[in-house]
Parts: structure tokens; sequence; C-alpha cells
């Protein structure tokens, strides 16, 4: 969803970043740690505006602050200084434009002198993305690199054999920004509806914290903590403006994804490039969607009317990608000692031998129930079992596409 944005920063271990829409504004929150490393989340500030005080915001600082995410107007900067956060504007130069300088001045200024405004090298933080933004690096500061999936280089699918990856994108950053500030973006791969689709490559959350932990950037931004309408968020539903995603939205929790981000961002912020002696308790993280991708939703499917806009962005019916998309349960483990993960699918039960540490695997999806086991010894450890059945019907009519985690 592209559309006027601030971010603002939190002060803690993760960071947040915040989004908004139009005439509205967004903010993210973080927390400069001693490391100097800050890990942001994208927050949508234009789909919160029926909050009515900063104790409203108050449940998503010390979330994030728990996380440790580092960064995250008015109430935004007030909750952020009543939890021990810090936040900074980020303008979306999607909805501003290049004339409006003095306006974003003005909004710096307005804010920079808050107990909660991000500072770095003694500056007020302040990013800018979106439309009409110089692309001449000598003038930066640092950089975002906003490709967070493998695309064709036109921001769709991989198609007719080209795959540009997010590591050729990271260098790209790194080599253009000769030692400045880098940002690493960390988001959800998911496939949107009834927006545009991103390609889904389902282990995307994992793989890209272990590229971070390599790449040990600046500062990273997860993508997003609230964006319930394009499915990649990390936190619980919340109190907002409904823009009609809670017809997906609902009952789709992804906060397996917030606790698994947790040891990975203690990780990164120790400048270690393993996560596997920040893991303290085990863990099993699994994703599934709960439709198969065959399912024919046509009939019913709310998007299917032709797409009006002039960026190519919004797709008519299925999502671009859907059929690279992989019927199979993804399942992540954080493990203090080997163990055997069993999975049974439906009527179907497999079993991984898990290291100690992190590691991913998936499995064939079948509809029904989804149960999850460690095993160590012969002795059940930890087990549980989905709050969601997989079935042979279209969600409120829609294709299965979201995943609950």
């Amino acid at each position: 969803m592209r559309c006027p944005t601030f971010h603002l920063l939190l002060a803690t271990a993760s960071t947040l970043l915040a989004h908004a829409i139009p005439h509205r504004t967004a903010g993210t929150l973080a927390v400069r740690q001693a490391s100097n490393k800050l890990v942001f989340a994208h927050f949508m500030i234009g789909i919160v505006s029926n909050r009515q005080s900063a104790a409203d915001f108050d449940d998503d600082m010390r979330r994030a602050k728990a996380l440790g995410v580092d960064a995250f107007l008015g109430f935004f900067y007030a909750s952020a200084a009543a939890n021990g956060m810090t936040v900074f504007i980020s303008f979306d130069f999607n909805w501003y434009n290049p004339g409006q300088g003095s306006a974003v001045d003005a909004k710096i200024a307005q804010y920079a002198g808050r107990p909660a405004q991000l500072i770095v090298d003694g500056k007020a933080f302040v990013s800018f993305t979106g439309d009409g933004i110089d692309g001449d690096f000598s003038a930066h500061d640092g950089a975002l690199n906003w490709v967070g999936w493998e695309t064709n280089g036109a921001n769709k699918a991989p198609s007719g054999g080209v795959t540009v990856t997010v590591d050729y994108k990271d260098k790209a950053y790194e080599s253009a920004l000769s030692g400045k500030g880098y940002i690493a973006r960390d988001c959800l791969r998911l496939v949107l509806h009834p927006l545009w689709a991103e390609v889904l490559f389902s282990k995307n959350w994992y793989r890209r914290w272990v590229e971070i932990l390599a790449l040990q950037p600046t500062f990273v931004e997860i993508i997003t903590w609230n964006d319930y309408g394009e499915s990649h968020y990390i936190r619980p539903l919340s109190l907002h403006t409904d823009d009609g995603s809670s017809k997906w939205a609902n009952d789709m929790p992804h906060g397996g994804w917030l606790d698994m981000a947790k040891p990975f961002i203690s990780a990164y912020k120790a400048g270690a490039t393993s996560v596997d002696s920040f893991i303290t308790n085990d863990q099993i993280i699994y994703w599934y969607r709960v439709a198969p991708k065959s399912l024919n939703c046509d009939s019913t499917d709310t998007t299917m009317q032709p797409a009006k806009n002039a960026s190519g962005n919004y797709l008519e019916g299925r999502p671009d990608g859907f059929e690279s998309m992989l019927d199979n349960v993804f399942v992540v483990t954080l493990l203090t000692a080997p163990g055997t993960v069993v999975v049974s699918s439906g009527d179907t039960a497999y079993a991984y031998t898990a290291p100690a540490g992190a590691s991913a695997f998936s499995v064939p999806f079948h509809v029904g129930a989804q149960n999850f086991a460690l095993r160590r010894n012969g002795t059940e450890v930890i087990s549980a079992t989905s709050l969601k059945l997989s079935q042979d019907v279209c969600p409120c009519g829609l294709p299965g596409r979201a995943r609950g985690v």
C-alpha cells in the first residue's frame, strides 16, 4: 500500500517504522542500543486515526520494546516517551511532492525537539521514500533497499527466467552507499489480495533474518507492524479503521513471526552471525494457508474487476505469481537441543530431525487440522494444534492466499 507516510522510531531492542494513507501520518518507533544497531518496524498511522490518546498506542510500544524493536504524530511521540521508546518521521513522496520542501521542514521542526525523537550522530533522524526522490547517493546520509523479495526486475513475480534477488540488491546498495548507513528491509513475502501480489517464497522471514546476520547492516526495517490490508503484519489485530482487510485478516494471526524475530534481533544487535546461542527456549513456529492454491474462487472473488490504476500494481483476480505458491506447511524450529519434530497435516504425519539452534523445513499440505510436536528420547516436550482448519472452501469467498502463523 503506497500512501503518504511518516515513520516514527521506538527505542528498545528492535525497531518499528510507520506508514500512512492519504491525508494521514505514519510513524516509526525505535530504541538506540549500545551496539548502535537499530531495528525499525513499519507502522501504518493512517488506519489508526480513530485512536483518541497516547495511551491507545501503549500496547504497540510495549510489544515492540519487548521484541527488541527500536523505532515506530503527536500521540505516538507521547506514548513512545512514556514507554521508553524513540520515534522518527518518514515522509512518503508518493503523496508529497518535491515542491513541498518547506512543509516537510516545518513538520520535522515540529517534532525534532520531542523527548522521544530518535537522534543519530547528534541530528534528528528522518527518512524519505516514494516518487521524486533524488537518486544521487552522494547527497544521501544512507538508504533503504525497498526490495524485500525476488522479482523480475520490475517489482513483479520472477518471470521469463529473470530473477533479481534481495541479496543482489543488498550488495548494489552497499556499493552505491560506499560505507554510509544502510537499512536492510525485512519483509514477509506474502501474496497480497485484493491488491497486487508479491512473490511468495514462504521461508522468507527466516531466510531474510539469516541474511541480515551475515550482512550486519547499520539498520534493519521490519515491514510491517500493522499493515493488515497487505497481509504483512506481525502485530495482533488491533484497534483501527477497517479498510476492508478484516475480511481476510481476522483470525489470521502472524504473532509467530514476531516471536521468531526476537532471538534474531538480539543476535543482530550483538553483532553475531548465528542466532543459535540466543535461543533460550524451545519453539516451533509454523504457517500455512487455509485453502489449497488450486481452489477456484473466481465466482465469489470481489476483485474480479478491471484494475483502475496507472502503476499496474493493482491486478484483477488472482494475484500475480500465485502459481509459484507451494501447498506446504512451513516450519521453523528454535531449539535448545536436538529433537524430532512431528508434523501431522490432515491425516498424514511427517517427522523431521531438527538440530539445536535454528532450522527450517516444509512438508506437503493436506486439508484438515495441523498438529505439531517436539519429542526427545521418546518424550513429548511441546505440542500444538493449529487454531484454524485447512478446508476446500473459499474463505469469505476469496482465494485462501493469507496465512495463519
